[in-house]
């Protein structure tokens, strides 16, 4: 069964995913890191794609629908993908739909994370990842695991675009721009919204159980 996951920036849409992932033999789909790792290859696309993100510019769907393509296809994560963060857009939405059935699958599922614009806030000015385990926790919250992290806590960064500006610039888009496919979705999928600022373990477990009915 693929799964779609929502959730604000800062709502703890990616744990939650890495969770679902460790759990239940997931395969974790974001389009950030598809276009990062390309980037990375250095291939043409990649180079094509660093060039629009260094200038500002949005990625196009249609190159988007390109990385995607290569995941649904693979058999090796048939039905068992979870969509991070998208489709944001009505448009977005049906090109998921269409790259599904190409190859016979379909998202069942939607679950949102839902989580007050005062908590995202902090939840993200204080957010900082490790480096080497991509482990990420909060300053404000997590004080004492930073401190005695394994890795050292030298090795947590934060985001650039982690600061009060960019938060609510992008908290506003995501309210905008993805409310109207949360509205499309919960009318045509199973659709779950669950309150985002309870404890990990406890968001974890309402997911747990949705997933085991």
């Amino acid at each position: 069964m693929n799964i779609i996951l929502f959730g604000p920036p800062g709502a703890g849409k990616g744990t939650q995913a890495q969770l679902i992932v460790k759990k239940h033999n997931y395969f974790q789909l974001s389009t950030g890191d598809l276009l990062r790792k390309e980037t990375k290859k250095k291939s043409e696309l990649g180079l094509k794609i660093e060039s629009l993100i260094s200038k500002g510019n949005f990625v196009s769907d249609e190159i988007v629908n390109q990385l995607l393509r290569e995941t649904i296809s693979n058999l090796k994560y048939r039905d068992r993908i979870i969509f991070d963060g998208y489709p944001r857009t009505i448009d977005q939405v049906i090109n998921l739909d269409e790259l599904l059935n190409e190859f016979n699958q379909k998202a069942e599922l939607v679950i949102s994370l839902s989580v007050p614009r005062e908590i995202i806030e902090k939840r993200i000015i204080g957010r900082v990842t490790c480096e080497k385990c991509n482990m990420t926790l909060n300053e404000f919250f997590n004080s004492r695991e930073i401190e005695l992290h394994p890795c050292g806590n030298q090795h947590f960064i934060k985001r650039k675009d982690d600061n009060l500006t960019t938060v609510m610039s992008r908290y506003d888009i995501y309210k905008k721009t993805t409310q109207p496919v949360l509205d499309y979705l919960s009318k045509n999928l199973r659709f779950y919204e669950i309150d985002g600022t309870q404890k990990i373990d406890e968001i974890t477990a309402k997911i747990d159980g949705i997933l085991n009915v």
